[in-house]
């Protein structure tokens, strides 16, 4: 049976929507699988990993009819790349295997049933939807994502914690070395609520959203969230957990205050940084009236020194930071200026946007 006939990217542009989130090796075989679902012209794509789960669907499937089937994700997806752009692909049902067909190239792909493919649904009951564009979501978990922790013990920090209030939705990260903070505005009116994303739902969101004024939905439940967009559904569970307190994080009061231009000290501590130690990465941050040296040193005695003008006329502060931190927050803010504020060399700095509070970034002193 022939089960769908289509051009190349007719497949493989939904395939690479939802196989981001497909492991390689999984404990259970079928998770390595994509869920191919025809009905009529409609082909429905499904892949999971049980904590998050991605749908996309694409129309312009012809095919002798209906069916369903799942196989190698990875493997369909790097078939159909390997094939040329303007290639027709048939897909057939034969024996339980999938039949791959371009032209004079075929495949014989290995396949699992269909009615075994785990499925994730949204708990129904009580739950909160609001809409935001997919640039303003993109852009609040893309000053944010970054200060996530990676694989820390306190799992809770290995994610991002999403809060709406009121018409504001805050996202905030941190790794316990620094914390990132952005807010955002919505049209809807909501009662408190917290969750913590894990940090692959983060990275898959920003992979898949696109900066244009599209709507993307979500939906808060007590365990899960959901996130509609375009022809993509994207269920994912949520990190059960307490997020610090960010608000108690941020320091309130700071006495000195520098503003500089984004690029010329992103530039300058890409420079500086190429001679500090690789394991440690710590840049000291020297601060006179209308001027800010970065100075960088490695095991091997050498020697990295950046001076650049700024607008300071505060205390003399000598300070060591992690150049990757700074780097960071300087990559994924992109404003004219940022402000960065001190107290001493013992306490931790803030960098916001002049004007903006909507951003906030707070990165711990280290020792050099």
């Amino acid at each position: 049976m022939v089960l769908i006939k289509s051009q190349r990217d007719t497949l493989l542009a939904p395939l690479q929507s939802v196989s981001g989130i497909v492991e390689r090796r999984h404990t259970l075989p079928i998770l390595s699988n994509v869920l191919l679902e025809k009905k009529g012209e409609r082909l429905t794509l499904l892949a999971t990993d049980i904590e998050i789960q991605i749908t996309t669907v694409t129309d312009g499937a012809i095919g002798d009819g209906d069916g369903a089937v799942t196989v190698g994700a990875r493997k369909l997806q790097e078939i159909l790349r390997s094939l040329p752009d303007t290639a027709e692909i048939s897909l057939l049902l034969e024996d339980k295997r999938l039949q791959v067909r371009a032209g004079k190239s075929r495949f014989s792909l290995q396949t699992l049933p269909a009615d075994d493919f785990p499925r994730m649904t949204l708990t129904e009951g009580d739950t909160r939807s609001f809409q935001i564009t997919q640039k303003a979501f993109r852009q609040l978990i893309g000053k944010t994502q970054y200060s996530m922790a990676a694989q820390d013990v306190r799992y809770y920090l290995n994610g991002l914690l999403l809060l709406v209030e009121g018409k504001e939705l805050r996202a905030v990260a941190t790794d316990g070395h620094r914390l990132a903070y952005a807010s955002v505005a919505i049209d809807t009116e909501l009662p408190r609520q917290e969750l913590i994303l894990p940090r692959k739902t983060v990275l898959e969101l920003n992979r898949l959203l696109v900066d244009n004024e599209e709507p993307l939905n979500i939906t808060l439940a007590s365990n899960q969230v959901r996130f509609a967009f375009g022809s993509v559904v994207l269920v994912s569970k949520l990190i059960d957990g307490k997020f610090p307190d960010y608000e108690r994080v941020v320091p309130a009061s700071l006495r000195n205050h520098m503003t500089v231009s984004r690029q010329t000290l992103m530039q300058a501590m890409q420079r500086a940084a190429i001679l500090t130690n690789e394991k440690f990465r710590g840049i000291r941050v020297v601060l006179a009236d209308n001027s800010l040296k970065l100075i960088a040193a490695n095991a091997e005695q050498e020697e990295a020194q950046e001076e650049i003008e700024v607008d300071y006329t505060g205390e003399p502060i000598d300070v060591g930071f992690n150049v990757g931190y700074l780097l960071d927050v300087l990559n994924n803010v992109h404003t004219e200026e940022v402000q960065w504020s001190f107290n001493d060399a013992n306490s931790s700095a803030l960098i916001t946007v002049p004007g903006n509070d909507r951003f906030k970034y707070v990165i711990m002193p280290m020792r050099i």
